[in-house]
């Protein structure tokens, strides 16, 4: 019998349901021909017969015969590895098959779970498009896994709106591809979905807020009632888990042992310009000060040297959260502050693994933190007002003037710039925003355009590096009916520069619901009055704070009308202006806002409060730091 008749027999064999006859016949034929056709049969009849492995392997001899169908016979051998767990074998076959693998949602399954699976993430991002847009629910739901938490991720964005296509009633894609909208002001898209959200909320349904990620979510909800339920779907920490860290034996010193967990140590990020001179003015007799960090390693690199001045540092970025707690209970720290919460590089849980005795969050999150472990949140009298304590899992700490640290000495002085060097009309009226644009909510450009239509005079400047984000602005402008020419958009610069070009603005318009918090305070520092209004949340009410301690509590509106309103004032009276301009320069050494010593002190005097409770057994309750007697003098060096 030849050999095609030898296949021919196996063949109907197989057709029959005769698989051990059908193998027969084709181990006689594999002694004298190997060919492709020979291969698939094989293959094909180990199926049946429950040989998985070895009916992958002839799928593979198959493939690596050539033909037209050659990568299909390889996919058939690597889905079969793959489900028998031979991950080696599978991948082998699946690398060479990359380029198919962008369109092929089977072989991107196989491939990224592997890669995910020992955390090998450099080549995910490939395998976002052809599985989220499969209609396998096993490929979605590897996809939605691949997300990164990098907003200015291109293959996210797409990957998130192809998945939220597929389900549009699935909240939690609803407010995934939210962020991605706001990120680049679609106010079209927010519009839309804002009016089901409203909705939703209006009938009682707080649930749709529970998996938004707590920093997003402040963005564009203003109610810190529903602040505290963002994020809450994860797991949540039990009262006595707190209580049983507090009860932990431990020894405490003559000077209180402090603990800062950053990943911002280094002096060129935004937190450190406030906090750098707070850091350095910490009294080593009475505190200790030790940095668990966990910057990255370049960044790091980029410092210049003032790392070393803030603490002694210890680098937790490569441990687990529970390795990274036992190092810090092994330093018998007294008081372990979180400078980061919900934002992104948090390592915020690590405060779940029961590392010191009070734990404390301040400066990086505006708002409470869900399902950490804290004691306290470090704010002031306008951020933590009386009245809101129900909307916090954390105790207060209040300083008494304003929650935010500045640095005085190392943030440059303003260099003058004309505005023609900036691109700016010589005679029009500047309003301006540096805020990210993210910040830009949709209430806040309506109000936007309610001041722009009151002031034909008028140019908006505002900070945007973001191509879609500047068409998307510009396009709403226009719909409401304002040219776009007096829409000046500028991009980041160095930060001297940054610093330099403020004062070329007639007056800073904040945003609601997330103000402006370093962005407001370098405003006042380069001497540009900053309007506001009262807020509603933790993030609302940053701009109101810094106001007050800086002397213009003037430039806080009642309300978003009040806002509006004070805003044509000031484009109708100039000299009003120049006189904020003229006490903003008096007041920069004079006034607390950027007096790190007396801000020192008084965050020193909150510390010591915490230990004396905890000291003699007490809960955390909440904490009014009183003020010191107010300068009488400059305290410029």
């Amino acid at each position: 019998m030849n050999a095609q008749a030898i296949f021919s027999s196996a063949s109907r064999q197989y057709q029959k349901g005769q698989y051990t006859d059908a193998l027969d016949q084709l181990n006689i034929l594999m002694n004298f021909n190997r060919d492709t056709k020979t291969y698939v049969l094989l293959a094909k009849v180990l199926l049946k017969l429950g040989f998985k492995p070895e009916a992958a392997r002839a799928f593979q001899l198959a493939g690596e015969g050539g033909g037209s169908r050659a990568q299909d016979y390889l996919t058939e051998a690597m889905k079969l590895y793959f489900v028998n767990g031979h991950e080696d074998e599978a991948l082998a076959i699946g690398l060479p098959l990359l380029e198919k693998a962008k369109t092929d949602p089977e072989i991107a399954f196989i491939i990224a779970s592997i890669f995910l699976k020992r955390d090998q993430k450099e080549i995910l991002g490939l395998f976002k498009a052809p599985l989220s847009t499969s209609a396998n629910r096993l490929h979605q739901a590897l996809a939605f896994k691949l997300l990164t938490a990098d907003v200015g991720d291109l293959q996210d964005r797409d990957a998130v709106a192809n998945l939220f296509k597929a389900h549009p009633k699935n909240t939690t894609l609803r407010s995934a591809y939210l962020v991605y909208a706001r990120e680049a002001n679609d106010y079209v898209e927010v519009e839309k979905h804002d009016r089901d959200i409203q909705k939703a909320l209006k009938l009682g349904q707080e649930d749709i807020l529970a998996a938004e990620a707590p920093y997003y979510h402040v963005t564009w909800c203003g109610d810190e009632r529903l602040n505290r339920i963002a994020g809450a779907v994860f797991r949540a920490i039990p009262r006595e888990q707190a209580e049983a860290r507090r009860a932990l034996p431990h020894a405490w010193g003559e000077r209180i042992r402090i603990g800062y967990v950053s990943s911002d140590l280094w002096h060129d990020h935004a937190t450190m310009k406030l906090l750098s001179a707070v850091m350095m003015a910490h009294d080593r007799t009475r505190f200790d000060i030790t940095l668990f960090c966990h910057t990255a390693p370049g960044n790091v690199a980029r410092d210049n040297g003032s790392r070393e001045k803030w603490g002694r540092i210890i680098s937790i970025g490569d441990l687990t959260d529970e390795q990274a707690a036992e190092v810090i209970r092994a330093e018998n720290i007294d008081i372990l502050v979180d400078l980061k919460g919900h934002t992104l590089e948090s390592r915020v849980t690590i405060f779940n693994q029961k590392a010191a005795p009070i734990q404390v969050s301040w400066l990086g999150f505006p708002g409470t933190n869900v399902n950490i472990d804290l004691d306290y949140i470090v704010g002031d009298p306008y951020v933590l007002p009386d009245g809101s304590e129900a909307h916090y899992y954390e105790k207060y700490c209040r300083l008494p003037e304003t929650y935010q640290p500045n640095d005085p000495f190392s943030r440059p002085r303003p260099q003058s710039l004309s505005r023609r060097q900036l691109g700016l009309p010589e005679d029009a009226f500047v309003f301006a925003s540096f805020n990210a644009n993210r910040k830009i909510s949709l209430q806040t450009v309506n109000l936007w355009v309610d001041i722009l239509r009151q002031t034909p005079g008028s140019v908006l400047w505002l900070m945007c590096s973001r191509p879609d984000a500047q068409a998307n602005l510009l396009a709403k402008f226009k719909s409401a009916g304002i040219d776009t020419k007096r829409i000046i958009l500028c991009t980041k610069v160095l930060y001297h520069d940054h610093i330099s070009r403020i004062p070329a603005a007639d007056i800073g318009l904040d945003t609601y619901p997330y103000n402006g918090h370093t962005t407001t305070s370098e405003q006042l520092w380069a001497g540009l009055p900053v309007l506001t209004f009262k807020g509603t949340n933790f993030a609302s009410r940053v701009s109101e704070s810094l106001l007050n301690a800086i002397g213009v509590p003037e430039l806080v509106a009642e309300g978003p009308e009040d806002y509006v309103r004070q805003a044509i004032a000031l484009y109708n009276n100039r000299d009003t202006i120049a006189d904020y301009r003229k006490t903003l320069e008096q007041n920069r050494f004079l006034m607390p806002l950027f007096d790190a010593e007396r801000f020192c002190r008084h965050l020193e005097t909150g510390f010591e409060m915490m230990a004396d409770r905890a000291r003699r057994g007490l809960a955390p309750e909440h904490i009014d730091v009183p003020a010191l007697p107010p300068r009488a003098a400059s305290f410029e060096h």
